[in-house]
């Protein structure tokens, strides 16, 4: 796939792409209106699991744009539609994070507990404590099973760069002796749970991201194209080394191209 106009769905980021922090993308309501114009399928897609999907559908909602609940997935619902398949309803979890990652596991059917848990599933935790992480690493070292809603290092915000998921997961993982399994990009299962609800395949699906490590990567794992924009972590160096099937400077310059190639031909003369 190398033209814009052979994209039909889309698996689209949020955090540096969309907005950061509370700061919209220029011309955000404006993708999101060409997309559905032209009945190309999206899934927003974000290893962020620090809110539920219609508290991100609220968000996008004051930035101007309608985003219903059901087209967003994040890490941590992603994690319990995976953990699903692997476990039978009333499954003992303990969940190391916040209120999201609570509700997405208790409405897959699991029983969220601090005792003789069989799996223990990390995510960001906004009051992380010495007494979580021991509480966690000492289930682990009990025999549960370590899962990680992502392994993002980092994460945008207005601020610069802070620690992400993947840091408070590193510090389980030191303290338990055990690697996590990660759902979130760039493993290909997010690509594939957004795919699936869109009755997408590969072959006319892209992912839109800032991350090289992340986006691009899980989208190649997934077999899809790649667009990279360079309004979140990545420079213009790092990804002209890396390579993407496209590269933009934002959401606004992305569109702008894509408007020019979906325009009709004009009267040949």
């Amino acid at each position: 796939m190398r033209r814009l106009t052979d994209i039909r769905h889309l698996v689209i980021d949020m955090d540096g792409v969309l907005y950061v922090g509370d700061r919209p993308m220029p011309r955000l309501p404006d993708l999101i209106g060409f997309l559905r114009r032209h009945d190309i399928g999206f899934t927003l897609a974000t290893n962020n699991s620090g809110s539920t999907p219609s508290q991100y559908a609220a968000k996008l909602a004051r930035m101007g744009v309608q985003v219903a609940p059901e087209e967003i997935l994040t890490s941590a619902t992603a994690t319990a539609q995976w953990l699903a398949r692997q476990y039978p309803p009333g499954t003992r979890v303990h969940a190391f994070g916040e209120a999201s990652l609570r509700e997405a596991l208790a409405g897959a059917g699991f029983v969220l507990a601090d005792e003789d848990v069989e799996v223990v599933v990390a995510s960001i935790d906004w009051e992380v404590t010495y007494e979580k992480i021991k509480r966690a690493v000492l289930l682990i070292r009990r025999g549960a099973r370590f899962v990680a809603t992502n392994l993002d290092p980092t994460r945008p915000t207005e601020e610069g760069l802070v620690p992400g998921t993947g840091a408070l997961v590193a510090a389980i993982a030191v303290g338990a002796g055990v690697e996590p399994i990660a759902i979130g990009k760039p493993e290909p299962t997010m690509f594939e749970l957004a795919m699936a609800r869109m009755d997408a395949s590969p072959a006319t699906t892209a992912t839109l991201g800032d991350r090289i490590d992340t986006d691009m990567e899980g989208g190649v794992r997934a077999g899809c194209a790649t667009i990279l924009v360079l309004s979140g972590s990545t420079t213009r160096a790092q990804a002209e080394a890396y390579g993407p099937d496209f590269l933009f400077e934002d959401i606004a310059d992305l569109l702008y191209h894509w408007e020019r190639q979906t325009l009709p031909a004009g009267p040949q003369l």
